[in-house]
């Protein structure tokens, strides 16, 4: 948790020298990211992340630079494997990630080849008709794959209660005969076991789970937000309080959180010096990773921008 909340801060600092053009802060879901990725089986599940998982990438040991380089704009998904690494490729579209993971949670089932999909998405997502479609589908053919939703308060500027009919993610499961169930968000602890069981539980056949984190934002919607113009200095401090990193190393003595701290300065300082040093991508591939095979149009597209670089 500590690499990702330093990650995080390296990250913002990148953005405001220049080097990224944008970023979405992480603050304060480390738990809920970093123990549900590390929950994984690595060699048959696969996850689906938001633009706001650098958490759930160290969870599962993704290569940090490779997955900030979509943050660089350098490529379009990050440089990473996505096939070996069992992380989807970044993916910006509010709702989206979680029919991805409804789809391969689809081919799975008819292969047998025992994963389960988790797709990542939030509050505000929650209130996207595409997550209602992949509810209703997984529900209807028992697939393996678990939602699970940060609540960390805030779609944007919009708290949970202006969006969210009733208040509550998880309750809306029993509309589709899914399991589900709220946890605390910041306890890592807790968010391990609770995905660890839901994995377990789908792999095995039992269908689909829900797990509502309630974790909170303590940055930031992105870089490019603000706030302090939408919610009070007091519900930020009283929130402080329940930082998951706070929680954590109250479980933990003062040298082990020392040792954690200069592991994480190590892997920042490594990731740093590496995202900075790639270079970028040719931009024929653009076009080459969109078909299997070119469409007349997307060739056309092709020409008409080399004879733009050409001009």
């Amino acid at each position: 948790m500590l690499v990702a909340r330093r990650l995080d801060e390296e990250a913002i600092a990148l953005q405001r020298q220049g080097v990224l053009p944008a970023y979405a802060p992480a603050k304060g879901q480390e738990a809920a990211q970093v123990a549900s990725g590390a929950a994984l089986d690595l060699n048959r599940d696969f996850a689906f992340p938001t633009y706001r998982e650098v958490g759930v990438a160290v969870g599962m040991g993704v290569d940090l630079a490779a997955y900030l380089a979509s943050h660089r704009n350098i490529w379009h998904g990050g440089l990473y494997d996505p096939q070996s690494s069992r992380l989807a490729p970044l993916n910006a579209i509010v709702g989206g990630p979680v029919l991805h993971a409804v789809g391969w949670a689809m081919g799975a089932k008819l292969d047998g080849t025992g994963g389960a999909a988790i797709a990542y998405f939030g509050d505000g997502a929650s209130s996207q008709g595409d997550v209602h479609e992949a509810m209703n589908f997984a529900g209807v053919y028992r697939l393996p794959v678990v939602f699970f939703c940060q609540n960390n308060g805030w779609a944007i500027s919009v708290p949970t209660e202006r969006q969210v009919a009733g208040g509550s993610v998880a309750a809306r499961a029993a509309s589709y005969g899914i399991e589900s169930l709220r946890v605390d968000g910041n306890d890592a602890l807790a968010v391990f076991e609770a995905t660890r069981a839901a994995l377990e539980r789908a792999r095995e056949g039992g269908g689909p789970t829900v797990i509502e984190a309630m974790t909170y934002r303590m940055g930031p919607h992105s870089t490019s937000d603000d706030p302090g113009r939408y919610r009070t200095l007091e519900d930020e401090q009283a929130w402080a309080g329940r930082d998951p990193l706070v929680v954590a190393a109250q479980q933990l003595t003062a040298e082990e959180v020392a040792a954690a701290e200069e592991h994480a300065a190590a892997v920042v300082r490594e990731v740093r010096e590496s995202l900075v040093s790639l270079d970028v991508r040719p931009g024929e591939e653009l076009f080459s990773f969109v078909y299997r095979e070119p469409t007349k149009s997307l060739l056309a597209q092709q020409r008409a921008w080399k004879e733009h670089l050409d001009a």
